[in-house]
């Protein structure tokens, strides 16, 4: 289900499509909100602001303390969120999402690419949750009988979902378009009623496979 790969004959898939194969929908995470999500940037700085806080109780009032323990505190809170920022965007830009008429591909790897091959007969059903900046993560569970590690996906991978890891597109922009162009697709391999819009793909959860339902 995976493969590590050094040339991409097409931009995200480690070989050329075979006959009959089109590409529906190609696209990365949104860096910001990746990096907002993935590293829980809001707490880093939350944990700074307390730590800054109590270091302003311990100094007692103490003007050169004080001064001190704001340069060190800040600076530590730009190195991290900084370097956590970068990271995401390495992250996000190394990765690019492929969704075909027949699987999705995930790609991704800041040093070595690695594809992640999930055809649609192992797709048992995929989610989708918004975020006001209009991202979206659109989870794809398997079917039982279909494995994936939880870090060989990670971080496209759904989070807390250990035992039954469920691969993700992550962050991705217009998270509704890309869930309408996914549950057409599931719909028409699983032989199933496409449904005619994006604001009805909830009415395809009732459906044994290919279904998404709105998280």
């Amino acid at each position: 289900m995976s493969a590590e790969y050094e040339i991409e004959p097409v931009p995200g898939l480690p070989e050329n499509l075979p006959a009959g194969e089109s590409i529906l929908w190609q696209g990365s995470p949104d860096w910001r909100s990746l990096s907002m999500r993935l590293f829980r940037l809001r707490l880093v700085v939350a944990y700074f602001a307390a730590l800054l806080l109590w270091r302003m109780v311990e100094t007692g009032g103490d003007l050169a303390q004080l001064g001190r323990a704001l340069v060190i505190t800040s600076t530590l809170a730009a190195l991290s969120v900084g370097v956590l920022t970068l990271l995401g965007w390495l992250m996000a830009r190394s990765t690019l999402y492929t969704i075909t008429n027949r699987r999705v591909v995930i790609r991704a790897g800041v040093a070595l690419p690695a594809a992640v091959n999930l055809p649609f007969r192992g797709i048992a059903a995929a989610s989708l949750r918004s975020y006001e900046d209009g991202t979206a993560d659109v989870p794809l569970r398997l079917r039982d009988d279909q494995r994936v590690g939880y870090f060989l996906v990670w971080p496209h991978a759904r989070p807390g979902h250990f035992s039954r890891p469920e691969p993700m597109l992550r962050c991705v922009p217009d998270g509704n378009e890309v869930a309408r162009i996914l549950s057409r697709a599931l719909a028409v391999a699983h032989s199933q009623v496409v449904p005619a819009t994006a604001e009805t793909v909830s009415a395809a959860a009732t459906a044994p496979h290919g279904a998404i339902a709105i998280a």
